[in-house]
């Protein structure tokens, strides 16, 4: 069957799943999508082309491939192991795929189950941000088996730019936590930084000039620094709570192969405490000013929860 044949699924379509299911669509295949609480990306979508679904089980009846972008592992397990899920309709030649930055040892055992009813599961974890997902760039890796990522790749192709062969199923998010340990840790670390100088009385645009041109400047600082110079948190639309969850994620799979976690466990930390204050819904550019507060000090209003 080609790919523009396919019929796809998609369950998630928030700030990452709206931009990639739209691409989809945009891209000539026939997609139905599953609604949430935020009406607006589902009826734009349906806008656009795609019909509504009542369940998972319709989507897996229906659709040759069903995507899902969800919070984490916890609703995806509800969404594939729900007496109206994934798994109660799956039929052979079925493949799910899994594009929640999720726990891979959970993503294994949902593989595990669908494979017993002849379906499959791919692990393709997105990179980047929201916007890159509306402009069709994002990156992925993708896990599972190689006759399954072949089905597969070529709708992944409608939104993912860079498209890294991970191995088998759960390398993807494996490789997606690991990345995002570095990515969050290091605002959590830019955080510190940034809320110290305020506290100290620093200059933070003279601060922001020499990080910028020396060896510690990265793309989580320039992302991070609107915010902090200009009020601007548009750079990376990712709330803490998502955050928070992939640094418990990754702190769980470390301790799982005996691995010490010590630098991850006090980013981690961090987020914790942050959501523990009401903050969970603010993008990560605002945890310099969550910080800063939790200590006294001040760089800017806090936009609203």
């Amino acid at each position: 069957m080609e790919a523009t044949k396919r019929n796809v699924g998609y369950i998630g379509v928030g700030l990452m799943g709206h931009g990639a299911a739209r691409n989809i669509l945009e891209k000539g295949h026939a997609l139905a999508v599953l609604g949430n609480r935020n009406r607006a990306p589902v009826e734009d979508l349906v806008r656009r082309g795609a019909r509504e679904a009542a369940s998972p089980a319709e989507l897996a009846r229906d659709c040759d491939v069903v995507f899902m972008c969800l919070p984490s592992s916890v609703e995806v397990e509800r969404t594939v192991l729900g007496p109206d899920g994934l798994l109660a309709a799956a039929r052979p030649g079925l493949v799910v795929v899994d594009s929640t930055t999720a726990d891979p040892n959970s993503t294994r055992r949902l593989g595990e189950a669908l494979r017993a009813r002849g379906a499959d599961l791919v692990d393709a974890p997105m990179g980047r941000t929201p916007k890159e997902a509306e402009a069709g760039r994002l990156s992925t890796f993708v896990g599972g088996r190689p006759e399954s990522v072949a089905i597969v790749r070529p709708i992944i192709e409608a939104y993912a730019e860079v498209i890294i062969d991970a191995g088998e199923l759960g390398a993807g998010h494996t490789l997606k936590l690991c990345n995002n340990f570095i990515s969050i840790g290091t605002c959590a670390v830019i955080s510190e930084a940034v809320a110290t100088a305020a506290k100290l009385g620093v200059d933070l645009g003279k601060l922001n000039e020499v990080v910028s041109a020396g060896g510690a400047n990265s793309a989580m600082f320039q992302m991070v620094m609107p915010w902090v110079l200009e009020g601007d948190d548009s750079r990376l639309k990712g709330p803490l709570r998502i955050a928070g969850k992939d640094l418990r994620f990754f702190c769980r799979l470390a301790e799982s192969v005996g691995m010490a976690s010590f630098v991850a466990q006090a980013c981690s930390q961090v987020y914790v405490l942050a959501n523990a204050q009401g903050h969970a819904e603010r993008f990560m550019p605002t945890l310099p000013g969550i910080v800063a507060e939790l200590n006294g000090a001040r760089i800017r209003d806090l936009p609203p929860a």
